[in-house]
């Protein structure tokens, strides 16, 4: 960003795509001394509001006066100053906008509580006590502390006025539209049922944990995996802040650390062991969110909802870096590391080949016969199909590839065809479809030099016609090639490469495509057939439908038509999966995308990748059986249902 009034700008559209920043932050500490304290929390609060722009700040369990301050929580010395450090942290807060959780001891009727104090606006505006007190081993809170279960007073007294008091609050902030927030406190999460679910429950879309969880040997693992899973379980972000090193005393040392998780992904985490303050800072996604409650019938179902009291706060405008705080990936559907590859790899043929095994024994299928190009898709196909035949326990000599050369087919793609089939001893017939096709045109009366859709769709139902025929005759099922992206756009012949008796690849996008055929040429087949699988990998995507060029090159060029599929892929990922508006999907593409080639083009990629979803839903909804991959799948018997002759707009 070029200025502060850009970032502004930036920040303003990120809010108004639900994406919200907040931040687990554990500052230095210095045990038993609440003033030093203070100037630390305030500080490290200052960084992450008014440099970084966060709008949820929560902070270690007992921060004012450390955690492991023993007896020490009976001296009313130590719980005066936790008083008058509170004040001071709010009188510093005041114009910032930002929830702040601080965490403190508290008197109530004679009864100690451990407590989360929330700021805005200068104020306390309620107090959350915790709920489950840890008595065992190293913990004995109980020595101190009452749980919340003890509450009588629903409201308490801070600074000459009344403020809202318990576990059952709710606080809503009016001005950043989806942010409501609900609290815990350390050992509530590892509960059976944590107060967080009662309060994803009632609304929040913000869970937070200020926490004092020291170290030992794999805790942190199951630290990590307990915030991410709660945060599925919730559909919601979770927000937690452990007590660091400068809490540690006696036997026993704390790790500051710190997570930011969303749906059951952690989106950052902070180092463990370090002195000095550190933070998770993350924007967390409430758009996407509330766009999967709205799905989740076990959420919006469950009758256990209890009633929370809303405690509604106004934040004000907040400054931003002009910078999105988390990753949003090109390829969303692509695994991110290469340390995950080969077991994404092997699961995916796995749900491939189980599905075609399947309906091959349900079939009785005596051949399993497949139209193989040499390009990416029916390159995939065939080796799922072997896979299939493997685990049906039938023989490799089942299958039968057909390569049907017409107008456009190259010589290398006819050649990768036919040296994958013998690299992988499969039956290879060569059908030409240049003479059927002319007489075709002969019959209907079309000229054979109008190289329109009938030219091309022609020669896509005269090969759907040739396998379909072979399968009859040879007594099997043809094995269908269409991938995901080309059912997203329509960009198949309808009742040509549109049919089959088994789509394998109905549920696998381009891009994964390709990914998995450069895996096979590195793995899985990287004896018998690696150098042709990885040229297949690097050949042009073509329906190769029109005549080639002067120099026998290939003349259609599939993304110089309809658009690149790294776009489109990315652009189907956030409009199924999230729900996600035009606008949010230019936002975020625009972030995936900075500084390489597509950056100048998404828009009008975006609109054609729209207009086309919308108008071919009539393919989807009569393609056939496939199984299902990931998280997003067309099929009209599973996950999309859209009518056919919709008008509107799908973003």
């Amino acid at each position: 960003m070029s200025s502060a009034n850009d970032c502004a700008v930036f920040v303003r559209e990120r809010e108004s795509h639900g994406l919200v920043r907040v931040a687990a932050v554990c500052p230095e500490l210095k045990l038993g001394d609440v003033e030093a304290n203070v100037a630390l929390m305030v500080e490290a609060v200052r960084g992450v509001v008014l440099e970084q722009g966060a709008r949820v700040v929560v902070l270690p369990e007992l921060g004012l006066t450390g955690y492991t301050c023993g007896d020490l929580f009976y001296q009313k010395a130590l719980l005066d100053a936790a008083m008058r450090g509170l004040s001071l942290v709010a009188d510093a807060t005041a114009g910032w906008p930002a929830l702040v959780m601080v965490g403190l001891p508290w008197v109530v009727r004679d009864r100690l509580y451990n407590v989360a104090a929330v700021l805005a606006g200068g104020r306390v505006v309620g107090v959350v006590p915790k709920t489950f007190l840890p008595n065992t081993n190293e913990f004995y809170e109980r020595r101190w502390f009452s749980p919340a279960g003890t509450v009588v007073d629903e409201m308490v007294s801070w600074d000459g006025e009344m403020v809202p008091f318990g576990t059952d609050l709710l606080f809503e902030v009016e001005d950043v539209a989806g942010l409501r927030v609900g609290v815990e406190i350390c050992e509530d999460l590892w509960a059976v049922v944590p107060p967080s679910s009662a309060a994803a429950l009632a609304g929040a879309t913000v869970l937070v944990n200020l926490s004092a969880s020291d170290e030992v040997l794999g805790k942190a693992r199951y630290r990590r995996e307990l915030v991410a899973q709660q945060s599925a379980r919730c559909l919601a972000a979770y927000v937690y802040a452990g007590a660091g090193a400068g809490e540690s005393s006696t036997d026993v040392v704390y790790p500051g650390h710190c997570l930011v998780a969303e749906n059951g992904v952690v989106l950052a985490e902070s180092e463990r062991f370090g002195f000095g303050a550190t933070a998770a800072v993350a924007d967390v996604d409430l758009q996407w969110l509330g766009h999967d409650r709205l799905h989740a019938t076990s959420f919006r179902d469950d009758e256990t909802v209890a009633v929370f009291r809303t405690v509604k706060v106004c934040l004000g405008a907040v400054r931003g870096d002009g910078k999105l705080m988390r990753e949003v990936a090109a390829r969303p559907f692509v695994p991110g590391t290469k340390g995950d590859r080969r077991a994404v790899c092997e699961e995916i043929f796995a749900i491939q080949s189980t599905g075609l095994a399947r309906r091959l024994m349900a079939a009785r299928a005596k051949s399993a016969v497949i139209g193989l190009s040499g390009g990416l898709d029916s390159t995939l196909a065939l080796l799922v199909m072997l896979k299939g035949l493997e685990r049906a326990g039938l023989p490799r000599s089942m299958a039968l590839a057909v390569t049907m050369p017409g107008f456009g087919t190259s010589g290398r793609t006819r050649s990768n065809a036919e040296k994958l089939a013998e690299a992988l001893g499969v039956t290879l017939r060569t059908v030409p479809i240049g003479a059927a096709v002319k007489q075709h045109f002969a019959d209907i009366g079309h000229p054979e030099g109008l190289h329109d859709v009938v030219f091309e769709n022609a020669q896509a139902r005269e090969r759907t016609q040739v396998l379909m025929d072979l399968a009859n005759q040879t007594g099997g099922l043809v094995v269908g090639t269409g991938d995901l992206s080309e059912s997203a756009l329509g960009w198949c012949t309808f009742n040509g490469d549109h049919m089959s008796m088994y789509h394998v690849n109905a549920g696998v996008p381009k891009t994964l495509v390709r990914y998995l055929i450069e895996w096979c040429a590195e793995e899985l087949y990287a004896k018998e057939a690696g150098a042709v699988l990885f040229d297949i990998a690097a050949t042009p995507i073509s329906p190769e439908l029109l005549p080639l060029d002067a120099e026998g090159g290939i003349e259609q060029k599939t993304e110089d038509v309809v658009g690149p599929y790294e776009l489109h892929d990315f652009f189907l990922y956030h409009l199924v999966r999230h729900g996600s508006s035009r606008k949010k999907i230019l936002f975020l593409a625009r972030q995936a995308f900075a500084g390489t080639e597509h950056e100048r083009v998404i828009e009008r990629w975006l609109e054609v990748f729209l207009r086309r979803f919308a108008t071919q839903q009539f393919k989807r909804s009569v393609m056939p059986d496939g199984p299902k991959v990931g998280s997003v799948a067309l099929s009209p018997r599973g996950d999309w249902r859209m009518p056919s002759d919709w008008m509107g707009s799908v973003g």
